[in-house]
């Protein structure tokens, strides 16, 4: 069985569209700190993003979640913004259609993306209390049902809970 590479995202701020590569497993764990980066390139009016998959060895709601609030938050702009992902496997492509990501993101059959000969690898951030995660994970969730309604149903349960540990404080 090959490795599975270690976790990473590996970014180029600098080019246009800007350009994610995701190395290894994507997943609630590690995708706070993609969505902290793009919030950062779109309020510096960054509009265009790609996201390499080739690598990618499996991804979960959340990571998808934190892609669909991108996605829409982008197709708000005036003039809209993009999100583009590429590389999919057959697996990771089915979970995005699934979850309606294909509404919001363009979905591209290339296999590669450049993210440049220094790419920044983005840092994990320090653990994140149990409250800062569950409002992450509730939000990348909310996000999955902003795209897709029918979200609402795959996802009542995670919500339910998520939503009362976060009243609980």
């Amino acid at each position: 069985m090959p490795d599975t590479p270690k976790p990473t995202f590996l970014v180029n701020a600098y080019a246009d569209p800007v350009a994610v590569r995701v190395e290894g497993r994507a997943s609630f764990a590690n995708s706070a700190s993609l969505h902290d980066f793009i919030v950062e390139c779109i309020k510096q009016g960054k509009v265009r993003f790609v996201v390499d998959f080739r690598n990618c060895a499996s991804m979960d709601s959340t990571f998808l979640g934190v892609l669909a609030g991108a996605g829409l938050q982008l197709k708000k702009r005036q003039p809209p913004g993009s999100l583009v992902l590429t590389g999919l496997s057959a697996r990771n492509l089915e979970l995005v259609r699934n979850l309606g990501l294909n509404r919001i993101c363009t979905v591209d059959g290339s296999t590669s993306v450049d993210v440049g000969s220094a790419p920044t690898a983005l840092a994990t951030p320090d653990k994140k209390s149990e409250l800062d995660q569950a409002k992450h994970v509730l939000s990348a969730h909310e996000n999955l049902v902003a795209a897709d309604e029918s979200n609402r149903d795959r996802f009542q349960d995670v919500l339910s809970f998520l939503r009362n540990r976060v009243e609980k404080g």
